[in-house]
């Protein structure tokens, strides 16, 4: 089986064909990946930011087809398409217990313990239990979401992270209001779907925050009502509230520069969501005096903030009604022998989400 290896933090991922899956044992399920989405958390846990240890297989925003059944398993069945989803609930910690399934980390601690793959008899671990760059790959049936057959493998994939979390950092953590004004810090996958969610909820207006030119002249197709780059932010936010600020600011970029700087565009009272995940050495200093004071609110988003089976579904829904934009979202595809390709155009800052197709 064909899968791409990170073998050491910093290198180029290498493409081999002598992968093994794991057993698909009693509660797991075996997916054969049709499509996954490279998300610049992947490029995080590459480099070493994010402490997973290497060799592994990096990806977990996918989409495939099941292929086998373990003993029990009754909510998939082989021929049965799926959304891989990487943080699966457990359904009996005190977190599932208040319907906040999405910090659950009992089963994606389990099941980064786990390793999904063999190669020369060598166990290899998969990027937060999942591994979906490679063509099949062992989980638990929690980790995977039932979707109708016609939905498309690229726009599953989407749905697997960047949309999810994006979306839900809008829709559900800040539960933005129709008439509301919101900035997003980072136009990336995560941010681009955050603006989407933005329109839908009837945002008045929409500042869109990047530093790549190319992705500035994108943002208005998505629904942003304009952009600017960060030097140019606060000047142009300025503008745009009277000296205001904005009601509600995301930043999905995951740097503490980029958090303060979405918590000063944020008005007095105004609501900062943190949504991209950073490394644990970088802490968001604040003053004291400002937080106080200003009385802002400082939360963070994770994986759409509720129940990730039912809310991807729901966003299925969502793109079938033509609201969510998500083939323009993919601004490149790639086989997985070009892998590196894809990461290379993350670095320029210029990609919205490329897609891998197996």
């Amino acid at each position: 089986m064909r899968a791409a290896v990170l073998r050491e933090y910093g290198a180029p991922l290498d493409v081999v064909d002598t992968m093994e899956t794991a057993e698909a044992g009693p509660g797991k399920v075996k997916v054969r990946i049709r499509a996954t989405g490279m998300c610049h958390s992947d490029l995080s846990g590459m480099t070493g930011k994010l402490g997973v240890p290497a060799p592994f297989v990096p990806g977990h925003e996918g989409a495939g087809e099941i292929i086998e059944v373990g003993e029990g398993v009754t909510s998939v069945a082989p021929g049965d398409h799926v959304i891989v989803n990487f943080i699966p609930a457990c359904g009996t910690c005190a977190d599932c217990a208040r319907d906040e399934g999405h910090l659950c980390t009992r089963m994606m601690y389990a099941a980064m313990g786990t390793p999904n793959f063999r190669e020369d008899g060598k166990p290899v671990y998969g990027l937060v239990g999942c591994g979906t760059f490679a063509e099949e790959v062992v989980l638990p049936h929690q980790s995977v979401v039932r979707i109708d057959k016609d939905v498309p493998f690229d726009i599953a994939a989407l749905i697997g992270c960047g949309v999810t979390t994006g979306t839900g950092a809008v829709l559900n953590t800040a539960k933005v209001e129709e008439g509301a004004t919101v900035a997003v810090v980072g136009c990336g996958g995560v941010g681009i779907a955050a603006i989407m969610a933005a329109r839908m909820a009837g945002a008045s207006q929409i500042l869109a925050v990047d530093p790549s030119a190319a992705k500035r002249d994108l943002v208005s197709r998505f629904g942003a009502t304009a952009a600017a780059s960060p030097e140019d932010a606060d000047a142009v936010a300025a503008e745009l509230t009277g000296g205001q600020g904005f009601d509600y600011t995301f930043e999905v970029v995951g740097r503490s520069s980029t958090a303060q700087a979405a918590f000063k565009l944020a008005r007095r009272g105004g609501t900062v969501v943190v949504v991209g995940l950073g490394a644990r050495t970088d802490n968001l200093e604040l003053s004291m005096g400002t937080l106080a004071t200003q009385s802002k609110t400082l939360v963070g988003s994770v994986y759409g903030g509720m129940d990730v089976p039912r809310f991807m579904r729901q966003l299925v829904h969502l793109w079938r009604e033509g609201k969510l934009d998500l083939e323009a979202m993919i601004t490149k595809r790639l086989k997985l022998e070009d892998v590196n390709e894809g990461f290379e155009l993350m670095k320029t800052g210029d990609a919205i989400r490329t897609v891998v197709e197996l």
